[in-house]
Parts: C-alpha cells; sequence; structure tokens
C-alpha cells in the first residue's frame, strides 16, 4: 500500500518536470546575454504598460527582474525561471527561482514577476541568504484584470513589494508564496 502513494508522487513530479521543461524557460540559453536582454524587455514592457511602476522603482533600493517563470503542475507541480538582480540600473548578481507543490493542479502557465526592494535591510537580507525564500515579509501585487498595477501607500511601507505580471497560460493563479531564490552563474 505505501507503494502506491510514492508511485503516483513520481509520476506526477516527472509530468510536472517534462511539462515545465516544454514551455522554454531559457535553461539552455546563452546565459548572462540572454538574461540581460530578457530583463531590459520585462523592465522596458513594465514600465510602459504600468507607468505607475516607475515611481515604485524610483523608490526602490533594487530590484530583482525574473523575466520569464513557467509553472506547470499535475497534481505535482514546479515553476523554474531565472532572472538578474539589479542596484543604482545595474546587474550585480544572477537569480534562479524555483518553487514545487502538491495538490489538486492541472496545467502550465507563464509569468514574469519582479521583486522591489524598498528596504537597505531587505536588500541585504536577500544579498546574504544562501536561498532567499518569499513570504511573509513580502506584499504582493497581482494584476488580474490588466490595467490596474500600482502600489499604493500602504503597499510602499512593505520592505519586499512583488508584482506578479504578463500571464499566459491554462493554469489558473500566479503565486510566488514558497518560492527559494538562490544565486547563480549563468
Amino acid at each position: 500500500m505505501d507503494k502506491l502513494p510514492r508511485r503516483t508522487f513520481m509520476v506526477g513530479a516527472g509530468a510536472a518536470t517534462l511539462m515545465t521543461a516544454a514551455c522554454g524557460n531559457g535553461v539552455n540559453s546563452r546565459g548572462a546575454q540572454t538574461i540581460e536582454a530578457r530583463v531590459e524587455s520585462t523592465l522596458n514592457f513594465l514600465f510602459n504598460k504600468y507607468p505607475n511602476t516607475v515611481e515604485l522603482d524610483n523608490k526602490a533600493v533594487g530590484k530583482l527582474v525574473m523575466p520569464l517563470v513557467t509553472k506547470a503542475g499535475f497534481g505535482v507541480g514546479a515553476s523554474y525561471g531565472r532572472g538578474a538582480l539589479r542596484v543604482g540600473g545595474v546587474t550585480v548578481d544572477y537569480y534562479s527561482q524555483a518553487s514545487g507543490s502538491f495538490g489538486l493542479q492541472i496545467g502550465a502557465q507563464q509569468f514574469s514577476h519582479v521583486l522591489f526592494f524598498m528596504t537597505q535591510d531587505a536588500l541585504s537580507d536577500f544579498r546574504s541568504s544562501p536561498g532567499w525564500s518569499a513570504g511573509a515579509d513580502a506584499e504582493f501585487v497581482l494584476n488580474e484584470n490588466g490595467e490596474n498595477l500600482s502600489a499604493d501607500t500602504v503597499t510602499a511601507l512593505s520592505p519586499v513589494i512583488a508584482l506578479i505580471f504578463g500571464q499566459a497560460g491554462l493554469q489558473a493563479g500566479a503565486t510566488l508564496k514558497g518560492t527559494k531564490y538562490t544565486r547563480i552563474i549563468p
């Protein structure tokens, strides 16, 4: 009886891995050049489509830009993406993000997100951590309806603000809770 849940888990994990790999998230791309080009394109899209985010960017001490995150699941889910941490408009490090989930889920989705670090302490904690997880100290701003992405005064008091945008795919919802960020060398 113990083998059935383990076998089910392995089949679900394999399916999620294959679905994630099939979505073209840039894992086998040309490293830093590709990440930089995607980061620039993502920031241009964000600031042009949602002009209110420029003010948020001006107040932030740093930002982690994840241009393309692929999330897939069939019982067991996984997500993966790569991006760049920018401080003062300059890339200082590259990061991957990964998460896993288990439950009633099926489908695949791609989205972009930016973590704005609003305090030097939040940025320092992120940079010194061997694997930072999005959680209680991050305020999540989801763009469900298109044109209303902005940060109000309550949100602007959070040490980390996460903007999720550009969702495309067949899986409902995008979240960063439980996501782990790890420094990489592309």
